[in-house]
């Protein structure tokens, strides 16, 4: 198996939290796709993976809708999506995506959180480079059973780099980023059901252990971080063992 199989198995912490903060983050993806590219799925398919995405946690219809429909208001805020980096106790690299209507907000609370908890946030491109930005698909097959080496060997001239099943006997594709599209076609030219889809940032270092006093103040840290409502998503390169 691969890094990104390490890593997803590495990672049980829950990056989301509580039902709530889900379906927060998966609004403010599906109004952003909504924004950008139209809110038709049918001629979205960043907006359709994200629709199927947010089914897959249970995200009730009337939420996703709603959201669609914001990106059509005249009074919406526009979110930026920003990346931020920095570095928590015992020098684990932290890199965490956001959407948000206020950046000065935001910056003042992630850089809190950082002070607070013994971290400092970093400057643009200060740990990105440890980080490999992969496109990401769960995928299941309503038919048949799905060959892995054989799809492997297909989606290779797509983008992708690692296919395996999950816990859940789902198969796990990952890829290089701008290959999101070419291998989204793919899976739907197939028939294949994508049970979710979008975008992990998989360490290219290896994972730090840390004593037990740093290990807890850089749990305390992730957590604060993600329940923070501008936050999407957090990464980092500590090993969680």
């Amino acid at each position: 198996m691969g890094r990104a199989f390490e890593f997803r198995k590495e990672r049980k912490f829950k990056r989301w939290g509580n039902m709530a903060r889900v379906f927060t983050r998966l609004g403010k993806e599906i109004t952003i796709a909504a924004k950008n590219g139209g809110p038709d799925p049918d001629y979205n398919p960043t907006l359709r993976t994200i629709i199927q995405t947010a089914k897959s946690e249970n995200m009730p219809k009337d939420n996703i809708e709603r959201a669609i429909k914001r990106a059509s208001e005249k009074d919406v805020s526009d979110y930026q999506e920003i990346v931020y980096e920095g570095y928590g106790p015992g020098g684990i690299a932290f890199l965490i995506e956001t959407a948000t209507d206020n950046h000065t907000r935001t910056v003042a609370n992630i850089r809190s959180y950082f002070t607070k908890y013994g971290g400092n946030l970093g400057t643009s491109g200060s740990v990105e480079f440890m980080f490999d930005h992969k496109c990401v698909f769960k995928i299941k097959s309503e038919k048949e059973a799905i060959d892995l080496e054989e799809l492997e060997l297909e989606l290779i001239d797509f983008g992708a780099d690692e296919v395996f099943k999950d816990e859940d006997d789902n198969v796990m594709i990952y890829g290089a980023y701008q290959s999101f599209g070419a291998i989204q076609k793919y899976i739907e030219d197939k028939g294949y059901t994508i049970v979710s889809g979008g975008f992990e940032r998989i360490p290219t270092v290896d994972l730090k252990k840390l004593p037990q006093d740093q290990k807890e103040a850089n749990e305390k840290l992730i957590d604060k971080l993600e329940n923070d409502d501008d936050v999407q998503n957090v990464y980092h390169t500590m090993d969680t063992e």
